[in-house]
């Protein structure tokens, strides 16, 4: 039958026999529905070829329903693992949200920016890996904005955790189990290409050395680019081209340490006996690994948490000064350094 009336919400929930709040669930997808009922609504959609009007909901309301969250590299398990509470936390007040990857592609950063001041997002949780390489750094007049990780900055508001503080600790637990000799693996302080993480974990790797009176050598700083665990290979290879002997590896991601438990493991290298090695995220399977491992964990979802916090309550009052707020951390100690 032919329409001639652009078919409404009413008119799809008739058609699929449900109520037009089930059908507006579906269309933001910010309320759980079940999917044999989004199957039925959707198949009433296609039928009536109805489309959301999603710019008309945001002017009665002065919101779109979604944010957008840009985070450097989707495929790592601490990406994923945040996005999963980032998205948690959004349903939890009624948001949907819109995921981006932007390591290798810094302008599209800009591109959620134009989004947000065209209302069709109401703000953006940001993770870039060099402030240089950032929207935030030339854009005037931003929108609601939270940035997460390392960058250090004073033009929005951010959640991190103390990332100089936390190498520094997991290498003096180095240092305290007898290691002398340690490589920092994903260490880089060059200025055009270092990521504010590979910065600030070196220096706290250097904080931890210098206080224990030992001489940081570069040629155990290693920056295998990108983070995976098939670069960390690599890696060790650069430190034996080196002829950088270690007794020590600590790993600035749980990826990177991973990799290095690889190697050592596939060249007779004992772990912890010969070598110890730390990671840093303490994601799903570095309690799994052989032998578990140490590294530094953060409360992902209180991390979540606060990023969203701080992103309602800056859609609220854009004029308030930026805040930060720091997550606590702490070293979970495993085999890999001889615990339990």
């Amino acid at each position: 039958m032919a329409r001639t009336a652009r078919a409404t919400m009413k008119d799809v929930a008739a058609l699929a026999q449900v109520s037009p709040k089930t059908v507006s669930n579906v269309v933001t997808g910010t309320v759980f529905v079940r999917p044999e009922t989004v199957e039925r609504v959707e198949a009433a959609m296609a039928e009536l070829h109805f489309v959301p009007n999603l710019s008309a909901r945001g002017l009665r309301n002065g919101r779109s329903g979604t944010i957008a969250v840009a985070l450097p590299d989707l495929a790592t398990p601490f990406s994923a693992d945040l996005l999963h509470h980032i998205v948690d936390v959004a349903h939890e007040r009624g948001f949907a949200v819109q995921i981006e990857e932007t390591a290798s592609e810094p302008g599209r950063e800009e591109e959620l920016v134009s989004r947000a001041r065209a209302h069709l997002i109401d703000g953006l949780i940001l993770n870039p890996i060099r402030l240089e390489d950032s929207v935030i750094e030339h854009a005037d007049h931003l929108p609601p904005v939270v940035l997460i990780g390392e960058v250090e900055q004073q033009l929005t508001d951010r959640v991190l955790i103390d990332s100089r503080g936390a190498a520094r600790d997991v290498t003096r637990h180095l240092i305290e189990r007898g290691a002398r000799r340690i490589a920092a693996v994903g260490g880089d302080d060059r200025a055009d290409i270092a990521t504010a993480t590979s910065r600030l974990r070196l220096a706290g790797y250097r904080d931890a050395l210098a206080e224990a009176g030992i001489d940081h050598d570069p040629r155990l700083e290693v920056n295998p680019f990108p983070w995976t665990t098939a670069a960390a290979a690599a890696a060790i290879d650069a430190l034996d081209a080196r002829g950088a002997s270690f007794d020590a590896v600590v790993a600035f991601t749980d990826s990177l340490a991973l990799g290095v438990l690889h190697v050592l493991n596939a060249r007779g290298t004992r772990v912890p006996e010969d070598v110890l090695v730390t990671g840093f995220d303490d994601v799903e399977i570095a309690a799994f690994a052989s032998p578990a491992l140490t590294t530094v964990r953060l409360d992902r979802r209180a991390f979540a948490e606060e990023a969203f916090r701080l992103l309602e309550e800056r859609m609220t009052e854009r004029s308030a000064p930026p805040r930060a707020v720091t997550v606590p951390y702490e070293v979970i100690v495993r085999a890999s350094t001889g615990g339990s």
